[in-house]
């Protein structure tokens, strides 16, 4: 298996204690987000919820790639993830819905490609983080 080597950009998050506020400030180059742990008592979102993020937005965004490579008529894709903590382990739930005139075979093909988008690999495979304090 050959090694996928990506340089992104990092994602930046910052929390300062006058701002009297839980929530912390992400950049990633120009966008800019805000997180909070209670983020749906005050309209962020939480870590958790944008890591749920991720994974919907690469998995629509993989399967739009491939219906327009393929020239097949999908008139929309949406993706809905969530997540809950179950008997120690964290799980996602991933609800996938297609719009379009497809047949059995590429419905089965679309449910392939999600299921090799970036970010299902990564989160399905063995991650390591490396971590220093400065």
């Amino acid at each position: 298996m050959q090694d996928h080597v990506v340089e992104a950009k990092a994602v930046l998050a910052k929390w300062l204690s006058i701002s009297g506020a839980t929530a912390c400030y992400l950049e990633f180059g120009q966008d800019h987000w805000m997180a909070d742990i209670d983020g749906a008592d005050r309209g962020h979102a939480t870590p958790h919820a944008i890591l749920d993020a991720a994974l919907a937005s690469c998995t629509a965004l993989s399967l739009q790639l491939y219906v327009e490579h393929k020239g097949w008529r999908v008139s929309r894709i949406g993706v809905a993830v969530a997540h809950k903590h179950a008997q120690g382990a964290y799980r996602l739930e991933r609800q996938i819905s297609v719009e379009g005139d497809l047949t059995a075979e590429q419905r089965a093909a679309l449910l392939r490609v999600a299921q090799a988008c970036p970010v299902y690999e990564t989160l399905t495979g063995d991650i390591a983080i490396n971590t220093s304090l400065a």
